[in-house]
C-alpha cells in the first residue's frame, strides 16, 4: 500500500475550465481526479432542467469533461469521483458509459450514487435553519430537496472497484475524503483522521482558488501567468497530513497565503466545521512552505459528526430580466440618473406590478474604450435595470420600458441590451441522519 495518495481537483464549480483538468489527467500521476461541480443554486437549476427534460438534470459540461479525461485516466490508473450527476446521477452514469464505449474503454466501471433526493421528506411545515419560516411560507413551487451525503455514500462504490463514481449532492470535502478513507482504511469514528482529510478536501474543493485564481490582486498579490494557472494537487499521507502543490510548468502559485485564504473560505467557526462525516477543527492548523509551489498543512483534528444532516431546498424563482442602456459624454451621469427615475416611475405606477426591482448605474470608460478622453471631460454610465418575478409579463414589461428609453428617455441613450434567464431560490433545513439511505449501482462499459 502506498504511503501517499495523490488527489487532483479537476473542477471547483460547475463551469470551471477544462484545460487544467486535462493536464492533471495526462501528467499529474494521480490516484484520483475529483470534479466538484455543485452549489446550492446549481442543484436547484438541475431539478428545473430535469423537470423540463427527464433525460437531463446533470452538469452540462459532464460529456465534454469525460471525453477529455477518461482515456488519460484509464491509461494512468486514475479514478474519478464527481458530483456532476447533480439532480440526475442515473442519466449522468448512462452518459459516462456511452462515452466510455465511444472511446473503446471496455470494462470501465461507473457507479451511480443515489439517495440524496429527500424531496419526499420535506413538506410545507418543514422549518428552515437559515431563514425564518417554513417551506410553505416561501410561496414558490419547490423543485427539489437534497441532503448533503458523506463518505458512507461513496465508500461502497470505491470498495466495489468503480473507476468513475458519479453522485449528486455530496458534501464538497467528502469527495476527497472518501478516497483517503478508502485507501488508508480510516475507521468511521477516527475523528482526527477524518478531520485532517476533511481539511484536505476543503482546501482542494475550489480548484484554482488555492493556486492563484480568485487570489490575484495586481500590485498587492501578484500571480505569475494567471491565464495559464493550473489546478491543485494534494499529496496526502496515512496520518492525514498533506502537501498542496501543482504541476511545475503551469501558471499560478501555491503559497502559504493562497492556502490561508482558502482555509478561511466559507468557514464560519474554525473550531466547528460541520460536515456529514465529522465536526472538523481547523483552529490549530499549521501552514508551512516546504518548496517552490509546495505548502505543507498539518494540525487539523475533529470530533463526532453531527446528528442531523443539512438539506438544500430549491424553489422555482420564476424569471430574472436584465435590461441596460448606456449614456456617455458630458453630463452623462445626470442623464442616466434621470433615465433611472423614469424607469422606476413607469414600473411602480403600473397596476399590479409584482416583481422585485433593482436599478444600478455602472461603468467606467466601457464606451470610449481606448479613446484618449481628457480627465473630467467625459463620463461613461450604464443604466442597468433588473426585475425578478414569477410572472413573465412583469419581466417583459420591464424590458419594454427600458428599451423605450431610446426615444422616450433623456438624450444620448444607446446600446440597449436585454435578456431573460430562469431564476431559483434556495433555503436550508436539517434532517435526521437515520432517514437518509444512500445507494449505489454499478454499470460497465
Amino acid at each position: 500500500m502506498s504511503e501517499t495518495i495523490r488527489l487532483g481537483c479537476g473542477a471547483g464549480f460547475s463551469s470551471d475550465r477544462l484545460g487544467p483538468a486535462v493536464d492533471l489527467a495526462q501528467r499529474g500521476a494521480l490516484d484520483y481526479l475529483v470534479f466538484e461541480c455543485i452549489g446550492e443554486r446549481t442543484m436547484a437549476f438541475g431539478h428545473r432542467d430535469r423537470m423540463l427534460d427527464p433525460s437531463r438534470g446533470y452538469n452540462p459540461q459532464l460529456g465534454a469533461r469525460l471525453r477529455a479525461v477518461l482515456g488519460h485516466c484509464r491509461a494512468n490508473g486514475t479514478r474519478i469521483v464527481t458530483n456532476m450527476g447533480v439532480a440526475n446521477p442515473r442519466a449522468a452514469a448512462a452518459l459516462a458509459i456511452s462515452i466510455a464505449r465511444e472511446l473503446g474503454l471496455d470494462g470501465l466501471k461507473v457507479a451511480c450514487i443515489e439517495g440524496d433526493d429527500v424531496g419526499g421528506l420535506v413538506d410545507a411545515d418543514t422549518a428552515f435553519m437559515d431563514h425564518p419560516g417554513t417551506v410553505g411560507d416561501v410561496g414558490l413551487r419547490m423543485v427539489g430537496a437534497n441532503v448533503y451525503l458523506g463518505i458512507d455514500a461513496l465508500l461502497p462504490a470505491l470498495e466495489a472497484g468503480a473507476d468513475v463514481v458519479i453522485a449528486g449532492r455530496i458534501a464538497d470535502p467528502a469527495l476527497f475524503l472518501a478516497p483517503l478513507a478508502h485507501r488508508f482504511g480510516w475507521a468511521p469514528d477516527d475523528w482526527t483522521a477524518l478531520g485532517r482529510g476533511t481539511l484536505a478536501g476543503h482546501l482542494m474543493e475550489c480548484g484554482m482558488q488555492i493556486t492563484g485564481g480568485y487570489f490575484a490582486d495586481p500590485g498587492f498579490k501578484d500571480v505569475p501567468r494567471l491565464a495559464d494557472c493550473g489546478f491543485p494537487i494534494a499529496e496526502v499521507g496515512a496520518d492525514g497530513g498533506f502537501v498542496v502543490t501543482k504541476l511545475d510548468d503551469t501558471g499560478g502559485c501555491v503559497t502559504p497565503a493562497t492556502v490561508k485564504e482558502q482555509l478561511l473560505y466559507e468557514v464560519h467557526d474554525p473550531t466547528s466545521y460541520l460536515t456529514p462525516d465529522v465536526t472538523a477543527d481547523f483552529s490549530r492548523v499549521g501552514i508551512e512552505r516546504v518548496g517552490h509551489d509546495r505548502v505543507r498543512v498539518t494540525g487539523a483534528s475533529g470530533r463526532a459528526r453531527p446528528e442531523k444532516l443539512k438539506v438544500t431546498v430549491g424553489f422555482d424563482g420564476g424569471f430574472l430580466g436584465e435590461g441596460g442602456v448606456s449614456y456617455a459624454g458630458p453630463n452623462a451621469r445626470a442623464r442616466a440618473e434621470l433615465a433611472a427615475d423614469v424607469v422606476r416611475q413607469r414600473l411602480t405606477r403600473r397596476n399590479g406590478f409584482g416583481g422585485d426591482l433593482r436599478v444600478d448605474l455602472v461603468g467606467l470608460n466601457s464606451l470610449h474604450a481606448t479613446a484618449q478622453v481628457p480627465a473630467g471631460a467625459s463620463e461613461d454610465i450604464r443604466l442597468r435595470v433588473a426585475v425578478r418575478s414569477t410572472e413573465r409579463d412583469d419581466v417583459d414589461f420591464m424590458l419594454w420600458e427600458v428599451e423605450s428609453l431610446l426615444c422616450c428617455g433623456p438624450a444620448g441613450g444607446g446600446g440597449y441590451r436585454g435578456q431573460v434567464t430562469p431564476c431559483v431560490v434556495t433555503h436550508s433545513t436539517l434532517i435526521a441522519r437515520d432517514l437518509v439511505r444512500p445507494t449505489f449501482e454499478m454499470f460497465a462499459a
